[in-house]
């Protein structure tokens, strides 16, 4: 599915292969910003390897070209108050353009030899999804919240919490896909018993709050996508 791949890029392009210095240094030097073109081309290179077609370089052009202006609106719009809200925006239109392209320009196409077939494309884009992308989503929903006075004294390992959450989301979309309900259940039940202990010695509602937010969001996201990848099946 050409759509799929188109989807595919995105998400590997704006999520696994930008890192967050270059994020910080574009939201600092916006236009004037290195990394705002080199993060364009990698999109294009990535569309060139993921269609394998050059033949296709004008869709590939429009493509690049709208999403340099998307997310060049977005550095130059961007404040402190909006932007979490931008950045879902942002998402939301490079989203919209690769459909738009898919509709109009590539929709009615034969077929393009690929290394993998659609079923696994469309298993990966599912699963690259829930890793990175819906860890960044999730942290900046959570943006409008301050825990580190909470938390102060009681680090964890870095960047620990993520891979659970990356472990745990993939776990449960696994589960959805093979019809093991009963397995989430046991999940959602073992990471409750595992987070009592926090639970009760914490004497912070707030903490408490965090914590069943970003379990329930996580665990939503994985069933949801699991339910959406059964229908596109």
């Amino acid at each position: 599915m050409i759509l799929i791949k188109l989807i595919l890029a995105h998400l590997i392009g704006d999520f696994f292969l930008q890192a967050t210095s270059w994020v910080k240094e574009k939201e600092t030097l916006k236009l004037r910003s290195p990394k705002l073109y080199v993060h364009v081309l990698i999109h294009m290179a990535l569309l060139f390897l993921i269609l394998w077609d050059v033949s296709k370089w004008p869709i590939i052009l429009i493509i690049g070209i709208s999403h340099f202006i998307i997310d060049a609106l977005k550095l130059l719009l961007q404040t402190k108050k909006n932007k979490r809200l931008l950045f879902f925006i942002d998402q939301l239109l490079h989203s919209a353009v690769l459909v738009a392209i898919y509709w109009i320009g590539m929709a009615r196409d034969g077929f393009l030899t690929t290394l993998f077939t659609d079923h696994t494309l469309i298993l990966l884009t599912f699963i690259l999804f829930l890793t990175l992308p819906v860890s960044i989503i999730m942290k900046t929903i959570f943006m409008k919240w301050d825990i580190s006075k909470l938390t102060e004294g009681n680090e964890s390992l870095k960047d620990a919490g993520m891979y659970i959450g990356i472990l745990e989301r993939i776990l449960v979309f696994v589960f959805v896909i093979l019809n093991h309900w009963e397995a989430v259940g046991f999940l959602i039940t073992a990471k409750s018993v595992f987070r009592f202990g926090d639970l009760k010695e914490s004497k912070e509602r707030k903490l408490t709050e965090y914590i069943l937010i970003g379990t329930l969001i996580s665990f939503g996201i994985a069933i949801l996508t699991g339910i959406l990848f059964k229908m596109v099946l």
